[in-house]
């Protein structure tokens, strides 16, 4: 392990794309990893604490060094600079930040206390578009820029209240991605809104009727499917636009 507190691999080939997957560590995001990996793509994936191994880890020993970990807590902007220093050689295909809590999920959102109302939206809003500042310029410029939203942040979808300030802060990521996407309007990258359902992760908990083995393919699909397409959309794991 390095001294920045990131572990390394041998180098990629040069031919390989390469996927960056912030917030990889564990779940969906791991899950996606290990996608890329499949289909023949280098990943780099986050991990908050590098002092705890973790099943990207395990991902990284059987990967025959096309994955590499380094460190990163997505509400501590300090690290930015760091990481964006460490990648400045190596350009990115795909950026994607999967970041997601929860907190009082029947808690009405008059009652959500000060301190549980931002932690939720610096956790789900603020800090991924943070990361996408802070690293967009490693990206292609015919690459894809995404990041883990949810069908539950469409507002024309919400006709059953519960979970607001879950709910709050994707619709909250949505606009402030489409604002990102608009200001970079003159580019050839992708920016996409997934939209994964409701996947049995530590988040979406065991009652959620879909697994990550028969969505995260689909993911992978839809991401891959929109690299040479400008612009933003917000969509499900099938590909179908969801409602702003």
């Amino acid at each position: 392990m390095s001294s920045t507190g990131s572990e390394q691999h041998p180098p990629t080939a040069p031919t390989a794309p390469t996927a960056l997957i912030v917030g990889a560590s564990r779940g969906l995001g791991h899950a996606m990893a290990a996608e890329f990996l499949d289909r023949g793509w280098a990943v780099v994936g986050t991990v908050r604490d590098t002092t705890a191994r973790t099943p990207l880890h395990d991902l990284a020993d059987r990967a025959d060094g096309r994955v590499t970990i380094e460190q990163l807590d997505i509400n501590d902007p300090g690290r930015l600079p760091v990481l964006h220093e460490r990648l400045a050689h190596r350009p990115l295909d795909v950026l994607f930040v999967n970041a997601g809590i929860t907190t009082g999920e029947d808690t009405p959102i008059g009652a959500v206390t000060t301190d549980d109302f931002i932690e939720v939206m610096v956790t789900n809003a603020l800090s991924p578009m943070r990361v996408i500042e802070a690293l967009e310029d490693l990206v292609s410029p015919a690459g894809l820029i995404g990041v883990m939203s949810s069908g539950q942040g469409s507002l024309t979808n919400n006709t059953t209240g519960g979970r607001e300030a879950y709910r709050g802060s994707k619709a909250a990521l949505n606009m402030f991605l489409r604002s990102f996407a608009a200001r970079r309007s003159g580019t050839q990258r992708a920016f996409v809104l997934l939209a994964p359902g409701w996947i049995r992760t530590a988040l979406g908990g065991p009652d959620a009727p879909f697994t990550l083995e028969e969505t995260v393919p689909l993911l992978v699909d839809v991401l891959l499917s929109r690299l040479g397409t400008p612009g933003p959309a917000y969509l499900d794991r099938f590909g179908r636009t969801v409602p702003w």
